[in-house]
């Protein structure tokens, strides 16, 4: 029993229900991580060649009209045949090979791209690019002029070919002449130097990787984080994080023009060029990389985790608080109260700002009610919570008075007034006294 009143008093009594009266502010508790779902992929289970409604074929030494040998001074000859370029066994080969003995000339490989060019997380949100790659399993010599590379460039490229590094370049993995280091690269700005020191970029290496890059596969993923500031690109090799980029490293301008446009994704094996230097007499053919699979994700904020009221309880009081944790980059929730699990009969559908609720009028009593709740933000909302229930709180029975007696004579004027506990236990009793029995003259209240 509520300290309000006491229930031995010196007044008649009716009972009620304080509505909301223990109601606390919850500390809030934040879910910091987003949940990655699968947007775009392509998981080489197929044979052949790559699918024609994914993937373009770049062939020959240049983009149309683009600089020559790729702009890089690689010299092989890109391929769209299935021997350099192809699907078995769950996964894309690209292969490059040799004809001739002239290490210089004879050289065929591949290089495909995807057909989309919007890669690019929501504001307020994030984007992650990942790949499964075995490299080519050729090392020393063997290797010289071997440049297998999984990356991206951004959209505004296509059509013109003369305008890198200004439209921005992401290279999540780069590797030379076979050696077990990984190289992950944001270039962009102007070329020579800028505020990206090109043809360098803004890079980062890592080797020692055990099986090595030749030997197994590992996972190389990019990170582009919009829900953040300043926004921020992370690279990742087996999950650990080797390279950071942050907006403000470069001019506002500079960052602009790199990175507020769509991307397309680039796989290929290059031969020769100014960084690894050309293949020799010793470089062998055949080399493949191999590709499990590329995945695309986009952020989505994490549906919230519900607290009270907890499914099945009866709060005890006819507005309850209802409490879920915070979501990080939320900015507002929607809360649903329905008197059915489907949701189809509301009531209470409604935006709120914090993560906590006290409904302004009595829910009604003694009835089961559902509630679930998602959390709002820039990219949009999240999944619904789980859903759970409770009964809303019952009124309490009408107590019975047991003194003074109806009609009796009492000895003070100061009588003490008695009455049965209410069931369920009342939070407080309001208690009247009146002159008249319809109660229109309250003398004590």
């Amino acid at each position: 029993m509520s300290g309000l009143i006491a229930k031995s008093i010196r007044f008649a009594v009716t009972a009620s229900l304080l509505a909301g009266l223990f109601v606390t502010v919850p500390t809030p508790r934040v879910l910091a991580e987003s949940i990655w779902v699968l947007h775009w992929n392509d998981e080489f289970n197929g044979s052949g060649g790559v699918s024609n409604a994914d993937w373009i074929y770049d062939t020959g030494i240049s983009y149309p009209g683009g600089p020559a040998n790729w702009g890089t001074g690689e010299i092989e000859v890109m391929s769209s045949s299935t021997a350099n370029v192809f699907q078995s066994g769950g996964f894309l080969n690209i292969r490059a090979l040799h004809t001739g003995s002239d290490p210089l000339t004879g050289w065929t490989s591949g290089r495909i791209e995807t057909k989309r060019k919007d890669f690019q997380p929501l504001t307020g949100q994030k984007m992650a690019i990942e790949a499964s790659i075995q490299l080519p399993n050729v090392t020393g010599s063997a290797a010289q002029g071997y440049w297998p590379a999984f990356w991206m460039l951004g959209a505004p490229y296509r059509g013109n070919y003369w305008n890198w590094p200004s439209v921005g370049e992401i290279d999540i993995m780069e590797n030379i002449n076979g050696t077990n280091t990984w190289i992950g690269t944001f270039h962009c700005g102007v070329n020579l130097g800028g505020p990206c020191n090109e043809t360098t970029g803004i890079s980062a290496s890592d080797s020692g990787f055990s099986p090595s890059l030749q030997a197994g596969f590992h996972t190389y993923r990019f990170e582009w984080d919009k829900s953040i500031s300043p926004n921020q690109f992370r690279w990742y090799v087996d999950g650990v994080q080797r390279h950071t980029v942050n907006a403000n490293q470069v001019d506002a301008t500079t960052w602009n023009n790199a990175a507020n446009h769509g991307f397309f994704v680039i796989l290929n094996v290059a031969m020769g060029g100014g960084w690894p230097g050309n293949p020799t007499a010793s470089t062998a053919s055949g080399g493949t990389m191999l590709v499990d699979y590329v995945r695309v994700y986009y952020s989505s904020l994490a549906p919230p985790v519900l607290n009270f009221p907890v499914g099945g309880d009866t709060p005890p009081t006819t507005r309850p608080l209802f409490d879920w944790a915070n979501v990080a980059t939320a900015t507002s929730y929607t809360l649903q109260i329905s008197t059915n699990q489907n949701f189809t009969s509301f009531v209470l559908n409604t935006n709120l700002a914090p993560s906590a609720y006290v409904p302004t009028t009595d829910l009604p009593r003694n009835t089961l009610l559902f509630w679930r709740v998602r959390a709002n933000g820039p990219g949009g909302p999240s999944a619904w919570s789980r859903v759970r229930h409770f009964f809303s709180a019952n009124p309490p029975s009408t107590p019975s008075l047991l003194a003074p007696a109806n009609g009796a004579t009492v000895a003070s004027n100061q009588p003490a007034l008695d009455w049965s506990d209410s069931t369920p236990a009342a939070s407080y009793y309001e208690v009247q006294i009146s002159s008249d029995a319809n109660f229109v003259t309250v003398l004590g209240r």
